[in-house]
């Protein structure tokens, strides 16, 4: 029984530790303030950055949308300029009226859909002469020219086109091959 009466006549002990601080209000208030004010800097952020990206991608559909039917339309273009490629300079010269007429056609043809994709942002890609770029060129062969630098563009087989900073198609281009690495910069003077 003795330890009966040892137990009743503890008194708990009370953990000050585990009691609940006291929060002043005002300062509760501030750091939810603060919270608030937090969240809704970073949601207008969030929504500027979104305008912006949805604004770029508008652009982007507006300027490349076409890129597919362009694509297309290079084909029949090309169709057109072999046409006329092939046919003799003495054919065209002894031509009737009639054959005569359809050459006409053909060129104009040509030329107008020339005109209607560079309207629409589609421009040839100048390759001749230049410094292969694998992004824009497609080498088809070497040509061995020790007098120009190697790596430059000597033939253009088949002209690349661009719309905007994207190519539709590499210009397909024959390359030199054994000449000096990079064209010189400087005459240099051996007189010295």
């Amino acid at each position: 029984m003795s330890d009966e009466n040892a137990s009743q006549d503890e008194t708990p002990e009370i953990d000050i530790a585990a009691a609940e601080p006291v929060i002043d209000p005002v300062e509760a208030l501030r750091a939810e303030n603060a919270e608030l004010k937090d969240r809704v800097l970073r949601t207008v952020a969030e929504m500027e950055n979104l305008r912006k990206r949805t604004e770029r991608e508008v652009a982007d559909t507006r300027s490349y949308a076409i890129s597919g039917f362009a694509r297309d339309m290079l084909s029949a273009t090309d169709a057109l300029s072999r046409a006329l490629m092939v046919l003799p300079a003495d054919a065209r010269e002894n031509a009737d009226a009639t054959t005569t007429s359809l050459i006409e056609g053909i060129e104009m043809t040509e030329r107008e859909m020339q005109r209607l994709l560079a309207k629409h942002g589609v421009k040839p890609i100048e390759a001749e002469g230049q410094k292969f770029d694998p992004h824009r060129h497609q080498a088809m062969f070497e040509v061995p020219d020790p007098t120009r630098p190697e790596g430059t563009v000597v033939q253009v087989v088949q002209t690349g086109y661009a719309i905007g900073d994207r190519v539709l198609r590499p210009a397909m281009v024959g390359v030199a091959k054994g000449g000096p690495t990079q064209a010189p910069d400087v005459a240099i003077d051996k007189s010295v």
